[in-house]
């Protein structure tokens, strides 16, 4: 990774750190979707870096609290997320050497989703979700945490629209992501696909993670939490365009 890649990288970290502790996901959307615009290392590499990046933001963020968790809820979701990383681990590795204009589609398909999600009103209240609900936002989860350590989405889509109270969703979504993202470094370091040395000079962006976490929760966003949510999902809805535009156009033409 040249210098360059590597000052946008932890550019890109601070930024995704910042949204994350606010916002409650987007670290790994944030991310990927620029090391994907930027062609700062291929797609593979930086899943396994954002993971370590992840668990680093996450154990921050719990570290003020985890008594709220709603373990019920936790457990659903877990059940069903942990055997996805390992389908979505082979599927980004499969798609990385045969199909990578496909993979750039379906990283800007799950932006956009993201984006559609953040724009979903935050309801503490309504009435509780079936169970089954949390199996399937649990499973999308891990399988987007596998192809791109990004499994923020579906999740808080679930959660936030739940009954539980804002407390309990953030420290639960923040304990799942840090287990995924266990879960799934150990697959990478597990297979013979495994990020080369270089890919780990991602990691020097360690401390401006923790800096920017400690950042965000001392200083939040002179703005409405409603107004952020809008903010952050038009720039993912324009990251998502920029992804998929090009990638779309190659596979049509072939």
């Amino acid at each position: 990774m040249s210098l360059s890649s590597l000052a946008v990288f932890v550019a890109l970290s601070a930024v995704a750190a910042y949204v994350q502790t606010v916002t409650g996901f987007a670290f790994g959307l944030i991310l990927m979707t620029g090391v994907a615009l930027g062609g700062v290392m291929p797609l593979p590499d930086a899943a396994a870096v954002v993971s370590a990046l992840t668990l680093v933001n996450v154990v921050q963020m719990m570290s003020q609290g985890w008594r709220h968790i709603a373990w019920r809820e936790w457990r659903l979701c877990v059940v069903a997320s942990l055997p996805m990383i390992f389908v979505g681990v082979a599927a980004l590795n499969w798609l990385a050497a045969e199909r990578v204009d496909l993979l750039r589609l379906i990283l800007g398909a799950a932006v956009a989703a993201a984006s559609l999600s953040l724009l979903k009103p935050i309801r503490p209240g309504a009435t509780q979700p079936a169970g089954w609900t949390y199996n399937l936002a649990g499973a999308l989860s891990g399988l987007m945490s596998g192809l791109f350590s990004a499994g923020g989405p579906p999740l808080a889509f679930r959660f936030y629209t739940s009954s539980l109270p804002v407390a309990a969703i953030r420290e639960t979504l923040v304990s799942v992501y840090a287990l995924n993202a266990i879960v799934r470094l150990g697959v990478v370091f597990a297979s013979d696909v495994r990020p080369p040395v270089a890919a780990w000079w991602g990691l020097i962006a360690v401390p401006v993670v923790m800096a920017t976490t400690a950042a965000a929760r001392r200083w939040p966003p002179p703005m409405a939490p409603a107004r952020l949510r809008m903010v952050v999902a038009a720039l993912l809805a324009g990251s998502a365009l920029a992804l998929a535009w090009p990638a779309l156009a190659r596979v049509l033409a072939a």
